[in-house]
């Protein structure tokens, strides 16, 4: 370079959301180096915020004002892990701003919203729980939810025919539309399956078994462990068609699929990483880079092809949720980060934090994330690791 002479520009990348959910992909995509991170949060104190090069407290889901921001930023990409609506509002700002994506906008409306999504599976003849329409009473027990969000919001299991009233109105009030759904209560365990398309080719990752807790927030998880103990060959097979069936040709996608004793049956695609750390446990077991993969489709490259030949023989994901209470402090990070296996532990809430009564996702302070000989030995040495960390959790605020 010569003296005096201005330094290259490098290309930008927008990622919607610094939250825990995009830690993975954020601290990817500081590493690469050829990447100026510009990150979008609607929380002044998001822990991706650390990644970024520049930062917006904008709410990912106000999409004119994202679109202000990518046009004046000139970013070259736009990117939404973790998170299923702003995958929309990703999709159609680099629609609009002629942007590569992976998806259209048109796929990215059928990957966001629930109904939507049902009404293409039964098209396909894909399988999935029975849906009761307008006027219809469930069978109980049930699951009602809100169409349009992620996670648990919205989100109620019915087990008694009193309770159906209740768990409607919590629907419609987390519903963007004001609609809810209601399905059968598939009777088995659920499966997450995290792959990657290369165009129209679908590869399947990883298929983990989600361990949860009996909770009133019914599915929570409380830890993603590979290898899968289910039947994962038909998990990943209901993930593919999942996929066909809603025109996804390229990018990752987190399915979530329950095994019911007449089969499996798709709970709900989503057209981006899995915001439970999904993409830093494929690469510690398999090698394969799902968060530079999903960098590279966001910016137009040519994602390199996988090679599953390696395989670490199991690793999981364990979350850590505190009592409920305000987070004063936090102990024993260095001890369980020493634990063998263990390869990192992430605290993503600060002193001052409030954790609710029910176990949900924003509950969570934090994860380890540890691999092992088999899957019992990594539970075992996520469990160790989980012991060590205490935190200081008080009834008053500070």
């Amino acid at each position: 370079m010569v003296a005096g002479a201005p330094a290259a520009r490098r290309t930008r990348l927008l990622v919607l959301g610094a939250g825990a959910a995009q830690l993975g992909l954020l601290e990817a995509a500081h590493k690469r180096g050829d990447l100026e991170v510009i990150a979008v949060d609607r929380d002044p104190g998001a822990v991706g915020f650390a990644f970024a090069d520049k930062r917006a407290v904008v709410s990912t889901e106000d999409e004119a004002a994202v679109e202000r921001l990518a046009r004046s930023e000139r970013v070259a990409g736009i990117v939404s892990p973790g998170a299923d609506w702003p995958v929309g509002v990703a999709a159609r700002i680099a629609e609009r701003m002629g942007l590569p994506h992976p998806i259209d906008a048109q796929t990215a409306s059928l990957a966001t919203t629930k109904l939507r999504q049902r009404e293409r599976f039964a098209a396909a003849g894909v399988e999935q729980p029975r849906m009761y329409g307008p006027g219809e009473t469930p069978s109980i027990p049930c699951v009602v939810k809100a169409p349009d969000r992620q996670g648990q919001r919205g989100l109620t299991l019915v087990r008694e025919a009193g309770e159906l009233a209740a768990a409607v109105e919590a629907a419609v009030a987390e519903s963007r539309s004001g609609a809810y759904l209601a399905e059968e209560l598939v009777d088995g365990p659920e499966v997450t399956v995290n792959a990657f398309s290369f165009d129209g080719e679908f590869v399947p990752l990883t298929v983990t078994d989600r361990l949860t807790a009996d909770s009133p927030a019914f599915g929570v998880a409380l830890a993603h462990v590979w290898p899968s103990v289910n039947d994962a060959a038909a998990a990943a097979d209901a993930a593919r068609r999942a996929a066909e069936a809603l025109g996804i040709r390229n990018g990752p996608t987190y399915t979530q699929v329950r095994l019911g004793p007449d089969g499996p049956r798709l709970i709900e695609l989503a057209a981006r990483l899995g915001g439970g750390h999904d993409a830093e446990l494929v690469e510690a077991v398999t090698g394969v880079d799902l968060n530079g993969l999903a960098i590279a489709a966001s910016l137009g490259e040519e994602p390199s092809r996988v090679s599953l030949t390696e395989r670490t023989s199991a690793g999981v994901v364990r979350f850590l949720v505190p009592a409920e209470g305000v987070l004063r402090a936090v102990h024993g990070v260095d001890e369980a980060e020493a634990v063998g296996g263990v390869r990192w532990v992430r605290i993503y809430r600060r002193p001052g934090w409030r954790f609710g009564p029910l176990l949900r996702g924003a509950d969570r302070a934090g994860a380890i994330l540890a691999v092992g000989d088999s899957r019992d030995d990594a539970l075992a040495r996520a469990g160790r690791a989980a012991e060590a960390v205490r935190f200081e959790v008080h009834a008053d605020a500070p």
